[in-house]
């Protein structure tokens, strides 16, 4: 298993690259990556070609994203009580084969929306045990904390270039092909992280406990449940400007180039940020960085206040992405939280819950844009989000010193997990 020291090392993104298993790792993820995002812009595409309703092509993009909670939530402890090659496999020719079903002419509009759905329902499983096992590959030292975040570069990476690529795609294949291309994309993944990852055991492979006492486990621990809320619950409110950037930009009189800007921004920030960190600072300094970014990451929100032109929008976004760099250090501080046994189940319920709270993001902040001016909405989420984030910091602080072990008395795992009751 790799080691690492606490100095500053070289090589910064490299290092992952040298671990042999990690590099077919990283080549399905981007297979994957890219398989979902031409399959939700062909599939929106194929829906309203084929049936004319604005609702229903809507609804083929919406359905990845509406059954990741429930997909998470019921299949949380699969991640652990199956050997993680075998869950990740068996995932990957899921969702190739509901694509392969997806190309079958004259399959009808509800079938199509049914197997999105199903790809959708596992996505919470695949990306939970990858993550786990990504600490079985790389250890769970500074070179998992840049392995994970290559992975996170690569999906926001994908959101930027992959629609773009995809509607030049459509112009030249047809959806249906489109789709093909998605397929073949999975099986590939499947081979590669069959033939390239070593097979493991399941880390708790005699524990069968309910969904619900995966969530228990995670959020009984005092530090485990502050930094895991400390993940989910900031970008509920980072994600309102993104979620009201078009009536913003329609009350500015900013055209559709000035609104494409604008929603590059914060992605790009992030992305640029987490290179930095992950480039140039060791894992002391970027344990250090997380205190004070995490509680600036929302402030550049509050420019909203002033209801200010597209420039400054787009510098603000930047700066709110940028501060998204302190995750490399949350990574490892979470990371170090979890035990073992508990890592597959704990990294499928900290996406879940990323994936479904910014959904409710989004729909609060729509919500409160129907009563009160955009710009007011953002400005009061940016400063009612520093609020909660210096709340959770404070618990962080208070369950164990910033960046050490979990505070002795936070460990209230429930019985069902540990002791001899567990069946």
């Amino acid at each position: 298993m790799p080691t690492d020291s606490a100095a500053a090392p070289s090589g910064g993104y490299l290092r992952p690259f040298r671990v042999r298993e990690f590099r077919p790792v990283f080549a399905a993820h981007l297979l994957s990556v890219l398989g979902i995002v031409v399959a939700e812009i062909s599939l929106t595409v194929l829906v309203f070609r084929t049936t004319g309703s604005p609702l229903l092509s809507a609804l083929a993009f919406a359905l990845g994203f509406l059954p990741y909670a429930l997909g998470g939530t019921l299949l949380a402890p699969l991640a652990d009580r199956y050997p993680a090659r075998r869950v990740l496999v068996a995932c990957d020719l899921l969702c190739a084969a509901c694509a392969a079903a997806m190309v079958l002419p004259g399959t009808p509009v509800v079938a199509l929306l049914a197997l999105r759905t199903a790809m959708a329902f596992v996505a919470p499983l695949f990306q939970g045990t990858r993550n786990a096992s990504l600490a079985d590959v790389l250890g769970s030292g500074d070179v998992f904390v840049l392995g994970r975040s290559l992975l996170r570069i690569v999906a926001q990476s994908a959101q930027l270039a992959g629609f773009g690529l995809g509607g030049l795609l459509l112009t030249a294949v047809a959806p249906r092909a489109a789709i093909a291309l998605t397929a073949a994309g999975f099986l590939c993944s499947a081979l590669l992280l069959r033939f390239g990852t070593r097979a493991r055991p399941a880390r708790a492979a005699a524990v069968r406990t309910s969904p619900l006492a995966g969530f228990r486990a995670v959020l009984g621990q005092r530090r485990l449940r502050a930094l895991t809320l400390l993940f989910w619950l900031p970008p509920v409110f980072a994600i309102a400007p993104e979620a009201l950037l078009a009536p913003y930009a329609d009350g500015i009189g900013a055209g559709t180039a000035a609104l494409g800007l604008m929603m590059c921004a914060m992605p790009v920030g992030a992305v640029a940020g987490e290179l930095w960190a992950g480039s140039v600072l060791g894992p002391a300094a970027r344990s250090r960085l997380v205190v004070p970014l995490a509680a600036a990451g929302l402030l550049p929100l509050l420019v909203y206040a002033f209801r200010p032109g597209v420039a400054v929008v787009a510098v603000a976004l930047l700066a709110a992405g940028l501060a998204h760099a302190h995750t490399l250090g949350l990574d490892q501080w979470w990371v170090d939280a979890v035990p073992e046994e508990l890592r597959g189940r704990a990294m499928t319920l900290l996406g879940t819950g990323l994936m479904a709270l910014q959904g409710v993001g989004m729909a609060l902040a729509g919500l409160a844009a129907e009563f009160l001016p955009v710009h007011q909405v953002v400005a009061g989420a940016g400063l009612l989000g520093t609020g909660v984030v210096l709340l959770l910091l404070a618990e962080v602080r208070a369950s164990g010193a910033v960046g050490g072990p979990a505070a002795p008395e936070g460990d209230v795992r429930p019985r069902s997990e540990t002791g001899p009751a567990a069946k």
